[in-house]
């Protein structure tokens, strides 16, 4: 197997310039074209519709318009099978669609494509508030689950600085989420309950690729103690780096394929999960490799520094 001999000390400054690049450009595009929250974050209504044949976006959305003078977002889906065709009209905010306003909207939808057998099929709302809460918890949640990553890291690695390891895996941790979020940014998809199973999941994938360095690492330096620690941290990184593409390049195929499936067929449920975890597990990789350990390097350095004055 190939032995790498490459510096991850000086590939931090770039590293670390493009993801700043990257949240500044997200930040931006989130500033301008807003934040989708779905209606369990934000509260709202859904209501979907089977059909049969082919009907156009601009179809329905002339329809809807002329029914709802309200802003709403429409997506369509294809079952796996190709039996099953629907459509999803998703308003936000407080009496989004009134029954009324639903019975109404069928009825011109019926009547405008007859031949289609457009029926409802699923109809769902959600208050303000109670969505604000699910929204709490769900942040909670996220919290905690890092607390105790935090909490794990210190406690296994406590030989070689558990906190300062543990701080430096939870910093590539918040990367990764946020190239997550910006993900949903950029392709305009709502930030619902699938995005916080990817933020779940990033968790506990990046902070494995850590691991296995931080394990390396400490193997390392109980063969090595008097090795300077940047040395230290390059010769176990390189040591463990085939191991870490090949993981996360299976795994990314994998993710592909759920993206392409819910491209192909339009499955809104999986995209929303499937393109953030893509990018997430991409982040995760990159931020193990090239952000943990030479910031953890930077520290030990400061710390000793300080120490012998």
């Amino acid at each position: 197997m190939r032995n790498f001999n490459i510096d991850f000390n000086k590939t931090l400054k770039p590293v670390l310039i493009t993801y700043i690049a990257i949240f500044a450009i997200g930040t931006i595009f989130a500033a301008i074209f807003g934040v989708k929250l779905d209606i369990n974050f934000s509260g709202g209504a859904k209501v979907s519709y089977s059909y049969t044949g082919e009907i156009s976006d601009a179809d329905i959305s002339a329809v809807v318009d002329k029914q709802l003078n309200k802003e709403y977002s429409l997506t369509k889906s294809t079952s796996l099978a190709g039996d099953t065709q629907s459509f999803e009209i998703a308003l936000s905010g407080k009496n989004a669609l009134s029954a009324k306003d639903q019975e109404a909207l069928t009825k011109a939808l019926t009547e405008k494509f007859k031949n289609n057998k457009i029926e409802v099929y699923n109809s769902n709302s959600v208050s303000p508030t109670i969505a604000g809460s699910f929204f709490a918890k769900s942040m909670v949640a996220v919290l905690i689950t890092a607390l105790l990553v935090v909490i794990y890291v210190g406690f296994r690695f406590r030989k070689i600085g558990g906190v300062s390891a543990a701080l430096t895996a939870f910093l590539a941790l918040i990367f990764d989420v946020l190239i997550t979020f910006f993900a949903c940014v950029f392709f305009r998809l709502q930030i619902d309950s699938n995005y916080i199973a990817v933020v779940l999941t990033m968790l506990g994938y990046s902070l494995n690729d850590t691991i296995v360095i931080y394990d390396r690492i400490r193997e390392n330096e109980k063969f090595n103690p008097q090795m300077e620690i940047g040395e230290l941290v390059n010769i176990s990184v390189n040591k463990v780096l085939i191991r870490n593409i090949v993981t996360t390049v299976t795994t990314i195929l994998a993710v592909t394929t759920i993206v392409a499936v819910s491209e192909i067929f339009g499955l809104t449920t999986l995209r929303t999960f499937a393109i953030p975890m893509l990018f997430g597990l991409l982040s995760g990789s990159i931020s193990s490799i090239f952000v943990s350990g030479p910031v953890w390097v930077i520290w030990k350095r400061y710390r000793l520094a300080k120490g012998k004055k």
